[in-house]
């Protein structure tokens, strides 16, 4: 795939190849072979359906806390999902500051 998805880029972006000084490739079961959690290398955190945004990783108010005070989660299995945003570290910074600020 890395290929296919070089030459796609390369279409909207013009010099991207020129750009790449290396490459390293892992396949989807070396993934999960070094990480039992990325089930079939699905770094994801699962599904991303209307159920997964709302009750991950669990269906609870506050999605970030956890039952200790002091640990808070932040990842793609925490609203809004996977995705190269940041807002999952938004929610757990916000979330860690209302009990803070309590």
């Amino acid at each position: 795939m890395t290929e296919r998805i070089e030459r796609q880029i390369e279409r909207f972006a013009r010099g991207f190849r020129d750009c790449i000084l290396a490459r390293h490739v892992i396949r989807a079961s070396a993934q999960e072979a070094h990480d039992a959690n990325l089930v079939g290398g699905d770094n994801n955190g699962g599904a991303n359906t209307l159920a997964q945004v709302l009750a991950r990783p669990v269906l609870r108010w506050d999605p970030y806390a956890t039952p200790n005070p002091r640990i808070f989660l932040c990842s793609s299995s925490t609203p809004p999902g996977g995705g190269v945003h940041g807002m999952c570290g938004y929610g757990a910074a916000r979330s860690a500051l209302r009990g803070v600020l309590r």
